[in-house]
């Protein structure tokens, strides 16, 4: 009985695999080597120059007769969090959220090849009886091997050390595989993933190529009639470009990362020897010559062949052969057609003709086996020059997750997979920052406080001591979810403080600012102090912390503070006849009065509830209510700056942050400028960040002092939707210190948003090293936390009161609302 199927061990092209190289039956040797490419949407115009250049300078360097092969895989994945099990209620929520969110997943493997002069497996096998050898001596000397170690040392270590692009060589078992994992020849072979079970599939090449139930098209570029007619390094990118900022990709990445289908893009290159090349095209030039007379056509070609003679020779171009094709596969037959229409459609947005092949699909999948790409039949092989070859190789990746176990979740731009983003301990460990303070900038409806929120929630959930600073209300939901201290005044209940009561013993630090706190209670901004007078403070603070600890039934507050310098202090200084020549007492006692029992500012600094303050993670701060008051709101923002630096100094080994909104411009009001400026210069120092959220450029600019201490000090810039402000952003530019290519990310956020999902996308620069735009999307649950609407936090509250509690009402609320859905 005959059978249409075959042994593939007769026609496997791979011999084997020693010292890290694959051997062909032609013989063939080949290294392996994967690379990791910038991200897309992260490279300007001249990166993608200079990206040229290093590729085309890597690939001279390989020598005549090297097959460079690249290929890169776009894999669908469906996301996995790694924490479903997770005590955070918001945490799990974003995890149910995000489960199986498709992504494109991106990897890049480069196999360099070089063949022998004769083939081990000689087309006439009887012929090789007569030969002395069946290889040749440059095989047998191992000539052949030497070379091609040394050219791809010198390629990988030339691409390495740009640091640009990252090369590392593959070694046998992540070609081979192994009993439990695929290798990369396994993978090409069965379209598996790297994360697949080792798995063998049918391969059918008649009729229709295909791998199992998956059913492969391919579209190649081999033939110079499907070329475009211009190419280069980049090209703009239409959905995010505008008049004044055109976005650049690279050339090829319409058939990488914007195919959101699995597909594997084969880039080949074949280096020529330059001088065969001249002789054989001067041949040809000759004969086309002689025959111009009896043809238009071949008058055309001669002059043709005669600029590609003059190219080669004028301007030292090196001479190659190139073949592009892309594979992509589908079990759905209607979704196969939209995948090749999508593959016609990137083709198309070069300026190319795709080809969609039949009858050398077969000969394309096969030569495409890792370390066999050699063995491409010559006529899918068109002449051009390694400049303009370099431009249908693939620039771009995907988005990279961070492996630091700090870290806000955010989306990348394409799909919205889920991305651990480190703005601290990363960047600083890379170099790419100095300090971890960071400047969040965005209009009003930007989504501003909305990523703020999320940011301090994952910093919060982190370990991190968080200290707010707010004048909108708009961190109430998220602190009283987490059970932090929520400080605000209303005439129920107003600010109630105690920074008298100190943890442990009473040291310097915090005796210098209960003085400073009682000196602002006394004296006018304008009103100097004697020295007599803070000497006799000292004194009484050290006499009353001794008091305190033989009267143990004395609670620590102003109240029997004051009490003590009446009963006690005051009765010391009279009967020691001590009394200092530049402190009246009594007029002292007068102006603290009214924050004495009974007095009109009583309850500010008799706290008896959330004292610990220390040790209390999350403390947001609401001064709306106060912003403009001229007694409250100075002796309040004293007490949210010693509270911060307290945390500072005592919390060794633990990170702190406070987060100043808005209500920056009423502290520096308050000459706490230099507050600030010292807060930014030195709270890195003590594991710490420094953050100002604010709306409008103007509020920076217009205090020198924070101006300076502010944008100077802060590496970390993150810029909501700034296209209100295009006609005059160069101000931001300037003053930010922003390049051209962060100025257009900028101008491209929420551009060209999936209207499916719902999101926001928020700009971040790294020291103006490494700068991205990301997706701020989050759950339902983390959105009701989270939201600053007036409404949707009156229908919070409202679910939060009937349901018994605020995730209570939240859940609740979510469930009602997907039921909608």
């Amino acid at each position: 009985m005959k059978t249409n199927s075959i042994n593939i061990d007769t026609v496997w092209p791979i011999y084997q695999i020693e010292n890290e190289c694959i051997l062909s039956h032609q013989g063939a040797l080949s290294f392996a080597y994967q690379v990791e490419l910038p991200e897309i949407f992260t490279l300007s115009e001249k990166d993608f120059e200079e990206l040229h250049l290093l590729w085309v300078k890597s690939l001279r360097g390989l020598g005549a007769g090297c097959v460079f092969h690249k290929q890169d895989w776009f894999l669908r994945h469906a996301f996995d969090p790694q924490h479903m099990d997770s005590t955070s209620w918001l945490s799990g929520a974003s995890d149910r959220f995000f489960n199986e969110r498709p992504y494109l997943h991106h990897r890049c493997f480069v196999y360099i090849s070089v063949k022998p002069k004769r083939n081990l497996r000689p087309a006439y096998p009887l012929k090789a009886l007569t030969k002395a050898h069946l290889v040749g001596e440059e095989w047998r000397s191992g000539d052949l091997y030497r070379k091609l170690s040394e050219s791809c040392t010198q390629w990988s270590g030339l691409l390495n050390d740009s640091g640009r692009v990252k090369v590392t060589q593959l070694k046998a078992t992540h070609m081979l595989g192994t009993k439990n994992k695929p290798g990369i020849i396994e993978q090409y072979l069965f379209l598996l993933s790297e994360h697949d079970q080792p798995l063998i599939k049918d391969i059918h090449l008649k009729e229709q190529l295909k791998v199992g139930h998956d059913r492969l098209g391919i579209c190649a570029m081999s033939h110079r009639d499907s070329l475009p007619s211009w190419c280069g390094p980049r090209i703009n990118y239409d959905k995010y470009t505008t008049d004044k900022a055109p976005y650049s990709i690279g050339f090829a990445s319409p058939l990488g990362m914007l195919i959101p289908y699995n597909h594997i893009y084969n880039q080949v290159i074949e280096l020529e020897d330059t001088a065969q090349t001249i002789k054989r095209l001067e041949s040809k030039r000759l004969r086309l010559q002689s025959l111009s007379a009896y043809s238009r056509d071949n008058a055309m070609s001669q002059e043709a062949t005669n600029d590609y003679l003059n190219e080669i020779i004028g301007q030292q171009r090196q001479p190659v052969k190139a073949h592009f094709h892309v594979i992509t596969w589908s079990k759905q037959e209607h979704e196969f057609e939209r995948q090749m229409t999508a593959l016609s459609s990137a083709f198309a947005q070069m300026d190319a003709t795709a080809k969609a092949e039949t009858d050398g699909a077969a000969a394309m999948f096969w030569s495409g086996i890792p370390g066999n790409m050699s063995s491409l039949p010559h006529y899918e092989w068109f002449d051009t020059f390694a400049e303009q070859a370099v431009c249908f190789l693939n620039m771009e990746s995907s988005y990279k997750t961070s492996n630091s176990p700090v870290g806000v979740r955010l989306g990348d731009r394409l799909s919205g997979e889920p991305l651990d983003v480190d703005l601290s301990d990363e960047p600083m460990k890379r170099g790419w920052i100095t300090n971890r303070n960071k400047f969040i900038l965005g209009p009003s409806g930007s989504g501003k406080s909305f990523f703020t929120n999320h940011m301090v929630r994952a910093y919060y959930e982190q370990g991190t001591h968080v200290v707010l600073v707010d004048v909108g209300h708009s961190y109430q939901g998220l602190c009283e979810l987490v059970n932090g201290y929520y400080f605000t005044y209303d005439e129920d209940h107003p600010l109630e403080f105690n920074p008298f009561v100190v943890n442990g013993k009473l040291d310097t630090e915090k005796k210098e600012s209960l003085k400073t706190l009682l000196l602002a209670l006394w004296k006018r901004d304008d009103e100097p102090f004697s020295r007599s007078e803070y000497v006799a403070l000292s004194t009484s603070l050290q006499q009353y912390y001794e008091y305190l600890q033989r009267h143990e039934e004395v609670f620590p507050c102003f109240n029997s503070y004051y009490e003590f310098l009446i009963n006690v202090y005051q009765k010391r200084l009279i009967d020691d006849s001590i009394r200092a020549k530049g402190f009246d007492i009594e007029a002292f006692l007068y102006v603290l009065r009214p924050y004495y029992r009974g007095g009109e500012f009583d309850y500010l600094l008799n706290g008896r509830e959330n004292l610990d303050l220390l040790d209390q993670p999350l403390i947001v701060f609401e001064l709306d209510n106060i912003k403009d008051h001229p007694i409250l709101f100075p002796i309040v923002t004293l007490i949210i700056m010693e509270v911060f630096i307290q945390k500072m100094r005592k919390l060794k080994g633990i990170r702190k942050m406070i987060l100043i909104e808005e209500a920056w411009k009423a502290i520096a009001k308050e000459g706490m400028a230099e507050y600030i400026k010292y807060l930014f210069k030195t709270v890195r120092k003590f594991y710490g960040e420094a953050v100002v959220v604010t709306q409008e450029v103007e509020d920076i600019i217009s205090s020198p002092v924070v101006k300076q201490a502010i944008i100077n000090n802060a590496d970390c810039k993150i810029l909501l939707d700034q296209s209100k402000y295009q006609n005059k952003f160069h101000q931001i530019q300037e003053l930010l210190g922003l390049t051209d290519q962060e100025k257009y990310q900028v101008f491209s956020i929420n551009k060209s948003n999936d209207p499916t999902r719902k999101y926001k996308e928020v700009f971040i620069s790294l020291g103006g090293v490494r700068s991205k735009v990301y997706a701020t999307e989050v759950s339902l649950e983390e959105y009701f936390t989270y939201t600053t609407e007036e409404s949707e936090k009156m229908e919070v509250a409202d679910y939060a009161r009937r349901f018994g509690g605020l995730k209570e009402g939240i859940s609740q609320l979510v469930k009602e609302k997907q039921s909608q859905i």
